[in-house]
C-alpha cells in the first residue's frame, strides 16, 4: 500500500480564513486509489516551513508525499524553490505531463511552476493549490505512482513493451 503525507500550503487556511478544499480533493483520490494518508498538515507559504515538513516527512519514509499550494507567481509562492532546496533529485516528467496536460484545459496552465523528485525513498509532487487542478492534475499523473514507489523501494524489474 503506498502511503501518503499531504502538506497543503496556503496562509489563509493555516489562519482558518479558508476551507482546504485541494486537501480534500487529495484525500478523495488517495481513497479512490486505495492509499492511505498516513499525515496531513496546513502550513503557511514560508520556505524553511515547507522545506522543514518536506524533510519531517521524508525522515518518515513516507512512499509519497503531495503538496498544493504555494506554485503560481505570487511573491509569496515559494513551494517549488522549497522543494528544490531539499530533493536528492528531480523528477521532471510529472510536472511536464501536469503542465502540458493542463494546458489542454487553460492556458494558464503554463504559469504553475511545480515540480517533482525525490528525496530519500519518499516522491515528492507539487500539484497547484485549486481544487479543480488538483484533481484533474492527479489523474493526469496517477498511473506512474505506482512504478516510481516501486523503483524507489528497489522493485527494479525489466520494462518491456506490449
Amino acid at each position: 500500500m503506498i502511503t501518503i503525507a499531504l502538506i497543503t500550503i496556503s496562509d489563509r487556511s493555516f489562519r482558518g480564513e479558508r476551507e482546504d478544499k485541494s486537501g480534500v480533493e487529495i484525500r478523495k483520490w488517495a481513497d479512490e486509489k486505495g492509499f492511505k494518508i498516513i499525515a496531513m498538515s496546513i502550513i503557511p507559504d514560508e520556505k524553511e516551513e515547507i522545506k522543514n515538513k518536506i524533510i519531517e516527512y521524508t525522515n518518515l519514509n513516507i512512499n509519497l508525499i503531495v503538496t498544493t499550494g504555494g506554485t503560481g507567481l505570487s511573491p509569496r509562492d515559494v513551494t517549488p524553490e522549497a522543494t528544490l532546496s531539499v530533493i536528492d533529485k528531480e523528477i521532471p516528467g510529472f510536472a511536464e505531463v501536469m503542465r502540458r496536460k493542463s494546458h489542454e484545459i487553460t492556458p494558464h496552465a503554463m504559469l504553475s511552476r511545480g515540480v517533482s523528485g525525490i528525496r530519500k525513498q519518499s516522491l515528492i509532487i507539487n500539484l497547484p493549490g485549486s481544487p479543480k487542478a488538483v484533481r484533474e492534475n492527479l489523474l493526469f499523473i496517477e498511473d506512474a505512482i505506482p512504478h516510481a514507489v516501486d523503483l524507489l523501494n528497489g522493485n527494479v524489474s525489466d520494462c518491456s513493451s506490449n
